[in-house]
């Protein structure tokens, strides 16, 4: 009975968590063309959360800070809605170098819009910006719910938000695509090729991203079409999708926070995570799994009490 008692009450201890390296990510937010006014909302969202997640953040908008030096201290590049040439001839060599080496990259809603001559640039994040029709209600369609970035979101999201079209198919550079849009959902008058294929992307991951031209070790790649309006950077929703592919690349297991014999990433403090919150509470009324565990645990110790009981009355 003594037995019972306690593997019953161990089935509803929390796991322990994990201890990691703080990750620093550097949020890369200069601009040269159209600057879209949610992006200092961006960068203080994402730097507020980023302890939540182990994660440091650093923003920059000096293209001259952009050399092999500064980027070997980061284990993610953030590419937050840039648009046109924001790398001069030192930036582009530096970015190459920092692919090759192992760095991963998130590209957020304008990044598909900046160094459109720029190859690396299109195959790391998976293809070009075309055009977008007005800022609208439209439902985002979950591909695949069981990826970071997607697993928070209903089957059908309803978001505000431009709905960016593509000049290429990400999946033709073998992105898997794992949020797509519902074009009966809004409306968009413009010449929507069929290059980008269907369905409709919106975010997508480079297990391996194209940009590199590394034979060894590979980071990742991921990218959201979504992030317009500064709204949607208070909004926890939207904000589990950013955080959810901004931890995905930082997993890739090529760069110091997960890897030491990595040659580019943080050499940062130790992290670990706090335990995941409960999905669901006994009051809930799906939580009828919770219910069954929970009682068996109380039935433990009523069975750990009565043995202690006996005992004593021996």
């Amino acid at each position: 009975m003594f037995t019972l008692g306690i593997t019953l009450l161990g089935l509803a201890a929390a796991s322990p968590a994990l201890a990691m390296n703080v990750s620093n990510v550097l949020i890369y937010s200069y601009t040269a063309g159209f600057r879209h006014d949610s992006i200092p909302t961006a960068v203080a969202e994402m730097t507020r959360r980023g302890p939540d997640y182990g994660i440091n953040f650093v923003n920059t908008e000096d293209m001259t800070m952009l050399t092999d030096e500064y980027f070997s201290q980061f284990d993610a590049m953030l590419l937050l809605s840039n648009t046109d040439e924001v790398f001069d001839a030192q930036a582009r060599v530096a970015f190459q170098n920092y692919l090759d080496n192992g760095g991963n990259v998130v590209g957020v809603h304008a990044a598909t819009d900046c160094m459109l001559n720029f190859t690396t640039m299109e195959r790391t994040l998976g293809t070009q910006f075309a055009y977008h029709p007005e800022f609208t209600n439209a439902t985002m369609i979950v591909a695949d719910p069981s990826h970071p970035s997607t697993a928070g979101l209903p089957p059908r999201w309803r978001v505000q938000d431009e709905i960016y079209n593509f000049n290429h198919d990400p999946r033709a550079l073998g992105a898997v695509v794992v949020l797509t849009a519902d074009e009966t959902s809004y409306v968009d008058t413009g010449d929507r090729s069929p290059a980008q294929g269907s369905p409709h992307p919106i975010a997508w991951y480079q297990e391996r991203l194209k940009g590199s031209n590394s034979t060894g070790p590979v980071g990742r790649s991921w990218y959201t079409g979504l992030g317009h309006a500064a709204a949607a950077w208070k909004d926890d929703v939207f904000m589990g999708h950013i955080f959810g592919g901004i931890t995905y690349v930082l997993a890739s297991n090529t760069t110091r926070a997960m890897n030491p014999s990595a040659t580019v990433g943080s050499l940062g403090p130790s992290y670990t995570p706090p335990p995941p919150a409960p999905t669901t509470t006994l009051d809930s009324p799906n939580s009828s799994a919770v219910r069954v565990l929970g009682g068996l645990s109380l039935i433990g110790s009523i069975l750990v009490s009565s043995c202690l009981l006996v005992l004593h009355m021996a």
